[in-house]
C-alpha cells in the first residue's frame, strides 16, 4: 500500500489504499511499525558511519525491479532532500507502465526488461531469495571508507 524512507518520507499507493478501503488508522499503525524497522536497519547497517554527503553528486538508485514503484518513489523523495545533482534509477525488470511513469520523476530511468504481462518482480528471477541483515552488513563492511572533500 506504500513505502517509507528516511527523512519522514511516506508514499502511499492511492489505488491500493482506496481500492481496498484501508482505514487511516491502519495506515498509521503500519507506518509506525515500519518506521521502527527502518530505524533498526539504519542503525544496524550504518554502525557509526555517517550518512554519505550526496549534495551535487550523481546518484544511481538500483533495485531488483519495479512493480508499483512505491518503494523507489520513497527512495527518490528521500534522496531529493539531500540535493543530488542527478538521480538515475536502474532496474533489471519493471512493469512497463511503472517504468514509463518514472521518466518524469527522475533524471534518467533504465529498465533493462519490461515484460508484458509483468505479474511481479520475483516472477522474473530464477532465485529471488532475500538477503539477510548479516549479509547486508558483511557487504557494507567490505566497502572502503568513504571520504568527502
Amino acid at each position: 500500500m506504500g513505502a517509507i524512507a528516511t527523512g519522514g518520507v511516506r508514499v502511499l499507493n492511492r489505488d491500493v489504499v482506496d481500492g481496498l478501503r484501508i482505514p487511516r488508522s491502519v495506515i498509521e499503525q503500519v507506518t509506525a511499525r515500519e518506521l521502527e524497522e527502518l530505524i533498526r536497519r539504519e542503525r544496524l547497517y550504518r554502525d557509526d558511519r555517517p550518512a554519505p554527503d550526496l549534495r551535487h553528486k550523481i546518484v544511481i538508485l538500483v533495485d531488483d525491479g519495479l512493480a508499483t514503484g512505491s518503494t523507489m518513489r520513497a527512495a527518490v523523495a528521500a534522496l531529493r532532500k539531500l540535493d543530488p545533482a542527478k538521480i538515475i534509477v536502474a532496474v533489471p525488470t519493471a512493469a512497463p507502465s511503472t517504468c514509463d511513469e518514472f521518466k518524469t520523476e527522475v533524471d534518467e530511468i533504465v529498465c533493462a526488461e519490461t515484460p508484458q504481462p509483468f505479474y511481479a518482480v520475483g516472477a522474473w528471477y530464477e532465485d529471488f531469495t532475500q538477503i539477510t541483515d548479516d549479509q547486508v552488513r558483511e557487504m557494507l563492511d567490505q566497502q572502503p571508507a568513504h571520504h568527502t572533500n
